[in-house]
């Protein structure tokens, strides 16, 4: 039985300290809010972080897409510890003391950039029904930097342990030499590189930088909105395993893998392209009133993905790893789980 070794996954991104609450629909339309969203703050959400905590019961989680993930990975293989690496900025104050006990307990191995200008980010998951509108304030995950981070040799020997390594496209709006650097890597080392699509904005918006890094993806994630994927790029359809196909068609560097697509769409089966077929997976049947939260879904699904890919295991395992850790996942409030999972 393959097992995971330390620091066999790599994780790269935006950590957020999550601040979870229910909220009514005169908040999210105060503050301009779709009830399903993700969208980063603009200067009107300034007062809306102040206001939620104020008005609401809110609850606290180590957050930001690919932290998130990684989390969820490490919790499915639970041992050993710190199977998972971390990299992303945060401020020096309590929200980052948070977020470094929060790791800790989740068993990562993050390795924080940590300076003064910003403070540590965060995220509002207002949340109604079981819809979710995430606003984030990146603040100090902005300020990750290559030169005082990656390239220091002991953080980039941490990198070059790594056999899988996963970045979620929110991390396109913050270094885009990063990722490359780490992408490169991993096509020159054979190794598998994984890249989410994260939102909406990010194909429409960082258009450019998606498509610098593409040629290096090995596994490329998304969900039912990339339908703005199509918009951006020209694709001529609205069918979902269409748009797999040509996003796994799409130029690579590295010829001995060819490119895997994988796109959740909530309770409908996940599409995943194998060679020149595309296969859905079924998600697990929940009861709609067995559903707390369907914040973290998406990530968590990447992390049980993750965290059977890391250990060698067939692609069809990792979609049920994928489907089950998501599904535990929307039984909890915020990406939160049970001590330990029942995944067999």
């Amino acid at each position: 039985m393959p097992t995971a070794s330390q620091n066999a996954l790599f994780g790269m991104g935006n950590p957020l300290l999550d601040i979870c609450a229910v909220v009514d629909k005169d908040f999210l339309d105060k503050y301009g809010l779709k009830p399903n969203d993700q969208i980063l703050a603009e200067e009107k959400h300034k007062e809306m972080f102040e206001e939620i905590v104020k008005k609401f019961k809110v609850e606290y989680h180590a957050g930001g897409a690919t932290q998130n993930s990684v989390k969820v990975a490490q919790w499915m293989i639970q041992e050993p510890h710190k199977v998972a690496t971390f990299f992303g900025c945060i401020g020096k104050d309590k929200f980052g003391k948070i977020l470094k006990e929060k790791a800790e307990e989740a068993h990562v191995d993050a390795h924080y950039y940590e300076q003064s200008e910003e403070p540590t980010g965060t995220c509002a998951a207002c949340i109604t029904g079981d819809n979710r509108s995430l606003v984030a304030n990146l603040a100090a995950a902005n300020c990750y930097k290559k030169e005082k981070h990656l390239d220091l040799e002991e953080n980039w020997k941490l990198v070059e342990k790594a056999q899988v390594y996963y970045i979620a496209g929110f991390f396109l709006t913050v270094s885009l030499e990063s990722i490359l650097k780490v992408a490169k890597h991993a096509s020159e080392n054979n190794k598998i590189f994984c890249l989410n699509l994260s939102a909406p904005f990010i194909c429409e918006f960082f258009k450019e930088a998606l498509m610098k890094v593409m040629p290096y993806v090995d596994i490329l994630f998304g969900n039912e909105t990339v339908s703005v994927y199509v918009d951006t790029h020209g694709i001529k359809t609205e069918d979902i395993e269409e748009i797999a196909k040509k996003a796994q068609s799409l130029p690579k560097e590295n010829k001995k893998r060819q490119r895997i697509v994988v796109f959740t769409q909530g309770k409908e089966g996940t599409v995943m392209t194998k060679g020149d077929k595309v296969e859905t997976s079924p998600v697990l049947e929940i009861d709609q009133s067995e559903i707390v939260d369907t914040n973290g879904a998406g990530d968590a699904f990447v992390g049980g993905f993750l965290s059977q890919l890391v250990q060698d295991k067939t692609f069809e395992q990792c979609i049920r790893a994928g489907h089950y850790a998501a599904n535990v996942i929307i039984r909890h409030a915020g990406c939160t789980f049970p001590e330990k999972p029942d995944f067999q």
